[in-house]
């Protein structure tokens, strides 16, 4: 498994720290979450833990509000 390099490439995986940067957010509130099997979709390889950057988009996506 390895992490891609492209900011843009929907498949890059990113780590613990790049995940709760990207979401604005503290990495304990990720590690909160999946201990609750709350959150994003993430893809665990051992103890290693890794988020695909479209996984946390579409998370962001389907806990979007609008108001009309």
């Amino acid at each position: 498994m390895h992490a891609a390099t492209s900011h843009t490439d929907p498949d890059e995986l990113l780590n613990e720290v790049q995940a709760a940067d990207f979401l604005k957010m503290s990495m304990r509130t990720l590690q909160a979450w999946r201990c609750r099997g709350e959150g994003p979709a993430f893809v665990r390889a051992g103890r290693a833990i890794w988020y695909r950057r479209s996984d946390l988009i579409r998370w962001i996506d389907a806990n979007s509000v609008r108001h009309g």
